[in-house]
């Protein structure tokens, strides 16, 4: 009887990703970053803070809600000006021109109120 040859397979390395391997169940595409608003470990945010009408109003909201949470992981600041800047960035093209010359001004108000200058 014939010796029959081990053929080697390659081997499978972190580089290599097969779409069979993932078992994670995928989430919708839309809205994680609400999902993230909600859920993140950075602030418990006072519901539709994005939303005040006043720049001044938005910082203080979010410094209020940055030194009384338990769950961010940071300085207080810099969870705010964190979220405040996700919130930004998330919102890309569809925020409307008034509403982020606002958040910007929230920045500046929010370095403000913290100190920073």
């Amino acid at each position: 009887m014939a010796e029959r040859r081990k053929t080697t397979r390659p081997r499978k390395t972190a580089a290599r990703k097969t779409s069979r391997g993932t078992t994670a169940k995928k989430s919708s595409p839309k809205r994680w970053s609400q999902r993230v608003t909600r859920e993140s470990d950075a602030l418990d945010l006072k519901r539709g803070v994005f939303k005040l009408t006043s720049a001044k109003k938005i910082a203080a909201s979010l410094k209020r809600s940055a030194e009384h949470s338990s769950r961010r992981k940071s300085g207080a600041y810099r969870s705010a000006l964190s979220m405040l800047t996700f919130y930004i960035n998330r919102a890309g093209k569809t925020l409307p021109k008034t509403q982020r010359t606002r958040l910007e001004r929230a920045k500046v108000e929010l370095k403000h109120q913290f100190g920073r200058e």
